[in-house]
């Protein structure tokens, strides 16, 4: 299929990485954190000082105890950091810097049915890579989807280039679809720009689309929308390529190996590349504190739904790269900067400076500054310019707050997750917090209806 997006909006900021690939630092200290799976309450196997390998189980899911969350490297437990109502927010790992496996037997997985694939990732700690929608959680394994995807491309401000990232790693691609294929009767989504790289063009036992349009297009949930469309009782699963590759290691290695390549970038840093490192590695590791400008914020994952993290923070388990922008905590004077300022260097998405009479293909330099506070719904029509889905996004959201749970289903909750929200929260005139409201009612949904 040949899918055009239509409404959206691109947000071009300055300090995109280059295509340089660096090793970073080995990270002394790792994290593992439950607060990254939504919905997920953990079931400690661990206790602190206890010896762990690459794939030991860490925590599993207290109520689906055979799906594992599992070290990323070799080392002891630091520590079980606990927040309000002891509530585990994170493990620490200490890295011994071995790297030793707890399993190096491959197991030919492709030759498996679904229920010993399914058995075999959630032993080793790779089901967690697969989502689902509805609800945006970890894949429950008794579902079967009807229909899996895979976006080969990312289109949030300052997004890693997947084409760059994926070159020449065919193999590993290839023997991870193989394995994600076998767990569908339907399709393996995979969507496309139209200039892709070929480790994408002629991956196997995948269909292949082409997407074009402004953001939100990268987002599987605009994917799954405009090729197949979810219905209250169905479920779709996705995963990121990168993912894939894990899951393509272990059936050919048996190792569990989650290193990555992410970007690092940003206005407020001076170096501006791709790293290899390893799930839940230490920013500091990442990236050094000379380079990054003073009153900065740096983001785990990319600036409309990433997290905000310190130098002693760690890189979420879905997140694929940082973003590092300047902090806006400052008072800007209203006739250089302000609400009565020229407006040339301003970016808006309604028109309100002359700045959108410049070329597409302009850069801004952004803060973390809402240029205002948070206030009453006010109908502008402004969601229904970036938000491509069929759907009511105001009424829905209304719905949502007032727990409407029949109003909330006939106007689409199924269909969405937060993320497909962080545009209508970036144009928002109220400063409304809208992927928080998403969660709360999926969660709700979760509770009453699934």
């Amino acid at each position: 299929m040949k899918i055009s997006v239509r409404k959206g909006l691109d947000i071009n900021l300055k300090g995109e990485a280059d295509k340089i690939l660096a090793d970073s630092n080995h990270s002394k200290l790792f994290a593992l954190k439950p607060t990254d799976f939504s919905g997920l309450v953990p079931k400690m196997l661990v206790k602190e000082g206890d010896e762990v390998k690459c794939g030991s189980p860490v925590f599993c899911d207290k109520y689906n105890d055979q799906i594992n969350y599992v070290s990323p490297v070799s080392g002891k437990i630091n520590e079980i950091v606990r927040g309000e109502k002891r509530r585990i927010l994170a493990v620490t790992i200490e890295s011994d810097g071995k790297m030793d496996q707890l399993n190096l037997k491959p197991k030919d997985l492709a030759k498996s049915d679904s229920e010993e694939i399914k058995s075999e990732l959630m032993s080793a700690g790779l089901w967690p890579f697969f989502r689902m929608r509805p609800i945006d959680i970890v894949a429950l394994p008794n579902d079967l989807p009807k229909s899996i995807f895979i976006s080969g491309f990312d289109s949030h401000p300052l997004a890693p280039d997947f084409d760059f990232i994926m070159r020449g790693k065919s193999a590993e691609f290839n023997a991870g679809l193989e394995i994600v294929s076998k767990l569908t009767k339907g399709d393996v989504n995979l969507q496309l720009r139209s200039n892709a790289d070929e480790v994408f063009t002629k991956a196997t036992n995948v269909v292949v689309n082409t997407v074009s349009g402004p953001h939100p297009a990268g987002n599987v949930g605009v994917q799954i929308h405009e090729i197949d469309t979810l219905n209250k009782g169905e479920v779709v699963w996705y995963i990121n390529p990168q993912d894939v590759m894990v899951i393509g290691r272990f059936a050919l290695t048996g190792a569990y190996d989650v290193s990555k390549i992410i970007s690092v970038g940003g206005s407020s840093i001076s170096e501006r590349k791709y790293y290899k490192t390893i799930s839940g590695a230490s920013i500091s590791s990442i990236i050094k504190e000379k380079a990054i400008d003073d009153n900065s914020r740096i983001i785990s994952g990319n600036v409309l739904t990433g997290e905000q993290v310190n130098l002693d923070g760690f890189l979420g388990f879905y997140h694929h790269q940082l973003s590092i922008i300047p902090e806006g905590n400052k008072h800007k004077f209203f006739l250089t900067d302000g609400w009565l300022s020229p407006g040339f260097n301003s970016f808006s998405a309604s028109r309100a400076y002359p700045s959108w009479l410049m070329p597409k293909s302009k850069s801004y330099n952004l803060d973390t500054n809402l240029n205002g506070e948070e206030r009453a719904f006010v109908v502008s029509g402004q969601y229904e310019k970036v938000f491509p889905f069929d759907i009511y996004p105001v009424q829905l959201l209304k719905s949502i707050i007032t727990n409407d749970i029949e109003k909330m289903e006939s106007l689409g909750i199924y269909e969405v997750s937060p993320e497909d929200f962080a545009l209508c929260e970036f144009v928002c005139t109220s400063k409304v917090n809208l992927q928080k409201i998403v969660r709360d009612g999926l969660d709700l949904i979760y509770k009453e209806c699934m």
